[in-house]
């Protein structure tokens, strides 16, 4: 029943009426301009490859005329060299076993005797009592396609190229910076003592961390004799890394030793330093230092060592004590060496028991970072608490355990750290063993 004001059926329109006739009409294509006008080529052929049909399609393909081609020449004749060779060695085998083929890539000749690349698909049509009659086969154009193929070869062959450069470029860095490693630590250890000299009574150690093997670090330490009884030792830090850093170092390293042969007075050495250094930074290099300078005379008959020394804005000397004390031993007053033309230095002065060690340090060991998010600072304190910990043990115990505290901050230890640590030994030497008489 029909509803009062319903549109009427959209369908039953006039211009849908219209519209549907245009439509019908464009369908009303008959097969065989379907066959001949078709988007791809097609071709029939007895078994033996003679062509019997061939529509428009192939044949403009091909540039040649429906009556040079049908009943005159054979499908292999439409293909290349090699195709022919494929079509005689795969193609019509696989056909003659399967009975179909589809998406072989070949190519064919044209008129004017260029190729075409195309995709081929045959199937064998079979008569009522199963034998072979003929081969249909189609051929789609495949030039678009033989073209993205090309350049996604170019592409992929640049890519590779590419790739293959910077292999190339990323070995020869790694090349070039194991090189320049290499040149650095030789650098590094030529500003370092090879070896701490023997000191009787006493024992040392020394540990140098280098931040980064792609850098020369400006920290320093040394020990050496003075004469037949005195002992002079300097560790310090020069402000900045990379060659000019080491030159300063080289200097500071020369100028105390040279300072403490002319005069050991810890004091003294390091206002020598201060000049040196402060003739250049007055002439435009804006380096300095910082240094702990002293000297050691032991005793050898109570076994204890005297100790002065001098501090050029450094971190105070750690001692520890073989009862399980640790205390910084102040030097108040000391500045910056080589900023100022005349600088005051405070000695301070020390005795080390059988048992006692003083340990000298760089601020990259107090200024590692540390926590999870590497904000904190492990600072004064934790080392003092650290060293007690260590507190109469031999040197070399201590420095291992200074060393491996080191290697546990990670990443957050990204400066340079020198440690030299000098002690009595708790007990004498026994010597060497008595010689068997027998």
């Amino acid at each position: 029943m029909c509803r009062t004001g319903q549109d009427p059926d959209p369908r039953e329109t006039g211009d849908e009426k219209t519209s549907d006739a245009v439509f019908a009409a464009l369908l009303e294509d008959s097969a065989e301009e379907l066959y001949e006008s078709a988007p791809c080529g097609y071709l029939s052929t007895l078994m033996d490859g003679t062509i019997a049909k061939i529509n428009t399609t192939l044949l403009d393909w091909l540039g040649l005329q429906r009556d040079a081609v049908v009943g005159r020449i054979r499908f292999t004749d439409l293909l290349t060299v090699g195709g022919k060779l494929y079509h005689e060695t795969h193609f019509a085998p696989l056909l003659r076993m399967q009975g179909e083929i589809g998406g072989i890539a070949l190519e064919i000749k044209q008129a004017g005797g260029a190729r075409m690349p195309v995709l081929v698909s045959s199937r064998v049509k079979h008569g009522s009592t199963g034998n072979p009659l003929l081969i249909r086969t189609t051929i789609f154009d495949a030039r678009d396609r033989r073209a993205y193929e090309k350049e996604l070869l170019r592409g992929r062959k640049e890519a590779e190229e590419a790739r293959r450069e910077a292999d190339a470029a990323r070995k020869q860095a790694e090349a070039d910076r194991a090189r320049l490693q290499d040149a650095l630590a030789v650098l590094q250890q030529a500003l370092l003592p090879a070896t701490l000299p023997p000191l009787p009574g006493l024992e040392t150690a020394a540990h140098y961390h280098t931040a980064s093997p792609d850098r020369l670090g400006g920290d320093f330490y040394d020990i050496f004799p003075i004469d037949g009884t005195r002992f002079a030792f300097f560790l310090g830090d020069v402000c900045g890394k990379g060659p000019q850093a080491a030159a300063v170092t080289s200097l500071t390293r020369h100028t105390l030793r040279a300072a403490a042969l002319h005069d050991p007075d810890p004091v003294t050495a390091l206002s020598t330093l201060n000049t040196v250094l402060h003739e250049r930074y007055s002439s435009g290099d804006p380096r300095y230092c910082t240094a702990i300078f002293g000297i050691l005379e032991p005793d050898p008959a109570t076994r204890k060592v005297s100790v002065r020394l001098a501090s050029g804005g450094h971190p105070p000397a750690l001692i520890l004590r073989a009862d399980g004390q640790a205390d910084f031993l102040p030097t108040p007053g000391g500045l910056l060496v080589g900023i100022l033309p005349r600088a005051p230095f405070t000695a301070a002065t020390t005795t080390l028991a059988p048992g006692d060690t003083l340990l000298l340090y760089t601020d990259g060991l107090t200024e590692a970072r540390t926590g999870q998010d590497r904000t904190g600072l492990y600072g004064d304190e934790a080392l003092r608490n650290f060293a007690a910990g260590h507190a109469g043990e031999p040197v070399h115990t201590l420095m291992e355990g200074l060393t491996a505290l080191l290697d546990g901050f990670g990443d957050g230890l990204d400066d340079d750290t020198a440690l030299l640590a000098v002690g009595v030994p708790a007990h004498p030497d026994p010597g060497p063993a008595p010689k068997n008489t027998r």
